[in-house]
């Protein structure tokens, strides 16, 4: 009979690494009831409310039974999902959350998988089932924000500054705090720029004023959005956090305040993606974090082109909801994978939205062929150079900076305590 060996120091080491990125364990538990396993009072309560929705509702409308099927399937699997996923990189507010968030990631995968295998016309009596309106929208009805880019006044430009430009500026904001790289954001941005002017012969959205794509969106949504993600990271870095358990506060407001502090983060990780002694491989895997969000952000276009789908319709924006938070924990594993040499495998989150955003761009191609029929070629090649040069560029450009500047990758910030203490304040 075999007996197992025991795992040597750099065995251990790997499995700690991959663990913590994969499934982050919970340390110092202050309320054990929100951590402890409650499976039986789960399962008691979803046969239940299963029993009761089957048996009590009226099934006499066949639309009425699918879509009620469809959600209690969607509904059971995000349970299993609670109890089997792994807690991802972060456990705040809660690891069930995050686990949550997987379920949801794995099901919008499945529903990808699924439409890649339709034909054009039954995922448009699909889309038209959700929502009927969809079958009197057409893609001119849509804003148009490139025409008579002469005539520059304020109430043009005022036009222009409308609730997707509230979006815009809290996406880039959103993505600094994820990727927390000023040359790396600005590299995305201002690469998305001439993604835009590549693919606007085929996404008629894509067509803007010059000053509406230079000052509106790079300089005043982009940079600043960037700025103020970046200043975030700054203040959230700057802290050392020491967190009180809330059974040993004693006063109300102590207490509110320590549980509000929970939907914060529980530690501030200083990121570094490029150093002066970073590897080739390090290089390489950072230029394709840079040309995979180019492709996850074309995916948002060409499916509500190919669909023709209104871009403040509620799939659109769930989708773009559901995406951002997939991301956080996705951009995190990368990272840990990447600068982590220990780290020998990608978190499952991580691969998880890898399959996600190929699915994506293959449904595009798919059911948007008759559109990609009119693809220009040369702005395809000029596209695809400019996009490896430029994102080459940048990464072995951060990199020597940070050779000749090390303060600018060793930069240790001075801290200071955020605690939650019981005082006479309180």
């Amino acid at each position: 009979m075999k007996t197992k060996q025991p795992y040597s120091p750099n065995q251990r080491l790997r499995l700690d690494s991959f663990s913590t990125i994969n499934e982050k364990p919970v340390d110092d538990i202050s309320l054990q009831f929100f951590y402890k396993p409650h499976t039986i009072t789960l399962l008691l309560i979803s046969i239940a409310g299963l029993i009761y929705f089957a048996f009590v509702r009226d099934t006499d409308n066949l639309e009425n039974n699918i879509w009620a099927g469809i959600l209690c399937c969607c509904f059971f699997f995000l349970i299993i999902s609670v109890l089997a996923f792994p807690n991802g990189p972060f456990i705040r507010p809660h690891p069930a959350i995050w686990r949550l968030v997987f379920g949801m990631s794995v099901i919008y995968l499945l529903v990808c998988l699924f439409v890649l295998f339709q034909n054009y016309q039954t995922v448009k009596n699909i889309l038209s089932w959700l929502d009927p309106s969809l079958k009197d929208f057409h893609l001119d009805m849509d804003k148009e924000y490139g025409v008579n880019c002469s005539d520059i006044t304020v109430e043009r430009i005022w036009g222009h500054v409308d609730i997707f430009a509230l979006g815009h500026y809290l996406g880039w904001m959103f993505k600094a705090v994820l990727i927390r790289h000023m040359g790396i954001l600005w590299a995305i941005s201002c690469m998305w720029e001439i993604t835009e002017l590549a693919f606007a012969h085929l996404l008629p959205n894509f067509i803007e004023c010059w000053w509406d794509a230079l000052i509106l969106d790079v300089l005043l949504c982009n940079g600043f959005g960037i700025w103020c993600g970046l200043k975030i990271c700054k203040i959230l870095e700057m802290r050392e956090y020491k967190w009180v358990g809330i059974k040993d506060i004693h006063s109300t407001t102590g207490k509110i305040k320590r549980a509000m502090l929970q939907f914060t983060p529980e530690s501030w990780t200083s990121v570094r993606w490029l150093d002066p002694k970073c590897s080739y491989m390090r290089i390489f895997a950072l230029c394709q974090l840079v040309l995979f969000w180019q492709a996850s952000e074309l995916n948002t276009f060409f499916l509500k082109h190919v669909f023709e789908l209104p871009s403040s319709h509620f799939l659109v924006t769930g989708r773009l909801i559901l995406i951002g938070v997939i991301v956080a924990p996705s951009v995190r594993q990368y990272y840990s994978y990447t600068t982590d040499t220990s780290c020998k495998r990608v978190g499952t989150q991580c691969w998880v939205y890898g399959c996600i955003m190929v699915t994506e761009s293959l449904i595009c191609i798919k059911h948007g062929r008759k559109l990609f029929e009119q693809t220009q070629i040369v702005n395809m090649v000029v596209w695809v150079l400019i996009m490896f040069i430029v994102s080459v560029g940048v990464v072995v450009g951060c990199v020597m900076w940070h050779k000749y500047d090390p303060d600018s990758s060793n930069f240790t910030p001075k801290k200071t305590k955020i605690q939650i203490q019981t005082t006479k304040d309180d």
